[in-house]
């Protein structure tokens, strides 16, 4: 049998474990028994590529003490067209056919089943081309199901209603393109305990990256990134991660190697380079490069705020250190079932402070687990953690809202609060008279312009300060913006991917900020606005 050169058991390996060369050898020759089924490589020889290798090695390989896996879980993330459907089929069928299970009930999922039948179909297809498995492999193509009668065990596919899913006995899962799941569900009834009757169950799941920061993928995604530097311990989850990071250079081949471990193989250079010349002459495409070929987590097509900056500007903030200083605030009302944002900005006192950013939020309490369930977004979480306030009922309480201002006004030396003139009527008038002063605030290129672009400006000098606030960088990570001929930017909230209330309200508390630093005047005024 052909050896991966250099071959190192994973590091992840608990002391009590060991690599067990048979069983690792077992799983690699049952595979590379298999055939390829598509394109110049259908009716080949599977030969694993060395990055395939080493993960087969290492979960198959990788047992504990008593004989079975130390590996339950395995997350594979890697760009597209690196053979990601082809990997997750051979595994699938050694999990039905070789893997010593009786009654083994291996299950296909992935966004919907359409999505999970791109893995069954490669899998059928190697059966029928495999002479020592086609004999005893049933291929009931109508209801994606395959039977090996010799162990009474079967693969089958599922969708993502999971009505139906509870009461399974998995020992093994395969999970197509995580990242496409609309909701959490599916992978816990799948994984939660499903497979406890079962010594060494195992759940493969295999994607590239998404879009979706608050998807039960970027969670696992984040878990793993958790493991391989070391922030994390679970010897039980296996992670890989192959792709490019945010500060890399995108048009970089060494960096295109990095994110595809099969380039050059499975597909030729030349269909990235065509890829990655549409993504530089169209802006738009970008992220999709990004995501598809660098395997990076990217919002919408065009993304306004560079994350990777605002990342940088996290801090360790001491509010109540900030007690009786002068402070500039943003309100952005919004409507009265959505999220009310109120923003304070402390500007800098001298040439090595930062502008400390302090946000806050309110949704009405009887809407949290309507608008988690509707809008995938863990508000629910979000409220437990203390990130977002609630008021009373299923509309925003404004006289609460305009309380818990009030109380901010006893600590910090608010002198100014911006605010969006649509909607905000009432509230304004008894802000008014607690003694704040408010100013009225366009959402037009004309007054968003100038505090929009020296947001983006201080944030890529790092000479913002913010406290890592989850919810206020889910509304920035969510910005996307319009511009006109003349180069005027403002943010477009039909066209974001979700909410940006709290990013609104820190450019007008932004706005107001800056343009009384100048002894009352406008920064603008003295600079002029800078164009980006």
């Amino acid at each position: 049998m052909r050896k991966l050169e250099n071959y190192v058991p994973t590091k992840f390996m608990l002391p009590t474990s060991h690599y067990d060369k048979e069983k690792a050898d077992k799983a690699v020759f049952f595979i590379e028994n298999l055939c390829h089924t598509k394109g110049m490589w259908a009716g080949k020889k599977f030969e694993l590529i060395d990055w395939q290798e080493k993960i087969v090695r290492d979960i198959f390989g990788t047992v504990k003490e008593n004989g079975y896996r130390q590996f339950n879980t395995a997350y594979i993330e890697i760009s597209k067209k690196n053979g990601k459907s082809e990997l997750s089929a051979a595994i699938a069928l050694y999990l039905l056919c070789a893997d010593d299970e009786q009654r083994a009930e291996v299950y296909g999922a992935a966004g919907d089943r359409q999505q999970a039948s791109i893995v069954f179909d490669v899998a059928a297809d190697m059966v029928r081309m495999s002479p020592y498995l086609s004999p005893f492999i049933k291929i009931l193509s109508a209801t994606k199901r395959l039977i090996f009668e010799n162990s009474n065990s079967f693969y089958q596919v599922l969708s993502a209603e999971v009505a139906t899913k509870h009461g399974y006995n998995v020992s093994g899962m395969i999970m197509d393109e995580v990242h496409v799941q609309p909701n959490r569900k599916l992978y816990d009834v799948l994984t939660k305990g499903s497979g406890d009757a079962r010594m060494q169950p195992l759940y493969f799941l295999i994607t590239t990256a998404g879009d979706d920061v608050n998807s039960i993928c970027y969670e696992l995604h984040q878990k793993a990134k958790d493991i391989l530097e070391g922030r994390k311990v679970d010897h039980t989850f296996y992670p890989v991660i192959y792709g490019a990071e945010m500060d890399d250079d995108w048009s970089d081949e060494k960096v295109w190697a990095k994110a595809n471990p099969s380039l050059g193989i499975t597909f030729d250079i030349e269909k990235v380079r065509t890829a990655y010349e549409q993504a530089r002459q169209n802006p738009a495409e970008e992220n999709i490069f990004r995501q598809l070929r660098l395997n990076q987590w990217v919002k919408q097509s065009v993304r306004w705020m560079p994350m990777e900056h605002w990342d940088k500007c996290e801090t360790n903030i001491d509010f109540e250190s900030l007690v009786g200083r002068e402070c500039y605030g943003g309100l952005d009302l919004s409507s009265t079932t959505d999220i009310t944002a109120f923003v304070l900005i402390f500007p800098p006192r001298n040439e090595s402070e930062k502008y400390i950013i302090y946000p806050h939020f309110w949704i009405p309490e009887e809407t949290v687990t309507l608008r988690t369930m509707k809008d995938h977004v863990p508000y629910d979480v979000w409220v437990k953690q203390g990130l977002i306030n609630v008021t009373e009922g299923n509309v925003v309480h404004y006289a609460y809202i305009e309380k818990y201002i009030e109380e901010l006004g006893k600590k910090y030396n608010i002198k100014e609060i911006a605010f969006d003139r649509w909607g905000a009527t009432q509230m304004v008038q008894n802000l008014d008279g607690m003694g704040f002063t408010v100013i009225p605030f366009g959402q037009g290129f004309k007054d968003m312009t100038p505090p929009c672009k020296e947001l983006y400006k201080l944030v890529l000098e790092t000479k913002i300060a913010h406290n890592g606030h989850k919810v206020l960088r889910w509304m920035m990570d969510n910005i996307a913006a319009k511009t006109d001929a003349a180069g005027n930017v403002k943010f477009d909230k039909e066209k974001s991917s979700e909410k940006i209330d709290g990013a609104v309200a820190l450019v007008m508390a932004l706005d107001r900020c800056t343009r009384n630093m100048n002894k009352g005047g406008s920064v603008y005024d003295t600079r002029g606005i800078l164009y980006i």
